[in-house]
């Protein structure tokens, strides 16, 4: 089974450069995960016959929102955070905007799985919104996945706006500090691991060099200035099933490079 994930940074954008189309035709994933669509299904023209199309799209027009494609029918769909978790931990009000009404989640149930996306909000450049992300949303998130892992063990996959370590940004020294490298948003981070999730890519690759986003500033995707802020993360049952992870930043029409995972799971 071929999962991938991918920040397509407006889906119509992509659509009108003829990448994602030919992205689809040569990865052929089973399960694609979206964020930053930026767009309601009625406003994109895709014709994917092989895929149900399921999308969390903001209220907001042309901001945010999240999808999956699957050719695999879920037994289950849901949008958001469920009610109890949001008035826990998000006071009944998700301080970024309701997360139904930012479309930042979407979660699927399978057979043996969870399969869920999200798109992390940023804290902004002024780290105005630090407090809230690292008090509120990542303990809420996951409280969520958490929940999940109770029923089934859980895939999750996204634009979760942080490198974890130093690894995984080209200028560390320069960043820290700085929004996707406070200790804050990293110890977000740093709590799946120490809850068991496992970060798929770092189970085949080590070291620098592997990155999902670059700044449109100073040719830094061509020189490989990059940040991994994208990922795939699994419930430690599922470590043994993953028989690959991976990074494709050949695939170009957004500032993100899609990721993918190979899962071969007993019938």
């Amino acid at each position: 089974m071929k999962l991938y994930c991918w920040n397509v940074n407006g889906i119509r954008a992509v659509l009108k450069k003829g990448t994602f189309q030919s992205f689809l035709e040569k990865h052929d994933p089973d399960m694609l995960c979206l964020q930053e669509t930026k767009a309601e299904r009625g406003q994109v023209e895709v014709d994917l016959p092989q895929y149900q199309e399921f999308w969390n799209s903001a209220s907001k027009k042309g901001y945010s929102g999240t999808a999956i494609f699957t050719k695999c029918e879920p037994l289950a769909v849901v949008q958001g955070f469920p009610k109890d978790i949001e008035e826990r931990y998000l006071d009944g009000n998700d301080p970024y905007g309701h997360s139904g009404e930012e479309g930042r989640i979407i979660a699927a149930e399978f057979d043996k799985f969870f399969l869920v996306t999200v798109y992390t909000p940023n804290v902004k450049d002024d780290l105005s919104r630090l407090k809230l992300r690292h008090e509120q949303w990542d303990p809420a998130f996951l409280a969520y996945m958490h929940r999940l892992e109770k029923k089934k063990p859980v895939v999750f996959c996204g634009d979760l706006n942080v490198a974890h370590t130093e690894l995984d940004l080209a200028n560390p020294k320069s960043n820290r500090g700085k929004k996707g490298f406070t200790d804050e948003e990293r110890e977000g981070f740093q709590n799946f691991i120490d809850a068991g999730f496992v970060d798929t890519l770092r189970l085949f690759k080590q070291g620098n060099g592997h990155y999902t986003w670059w700044s449109h500033f100073a040719n830094s995707r061509a020189r490989n200035v990059g940040w991994r802020i994208d990922y795939f993360l699994v419930s430690s049952a599922l470590k043994d099933a993953v028989k690959h992870a991976d990074i494709h930043a050949d695939v170009m029409g957004s500032d993100h490079c899609p990721i993918s995972l190979k899962l071969e799971l007993p019938r």
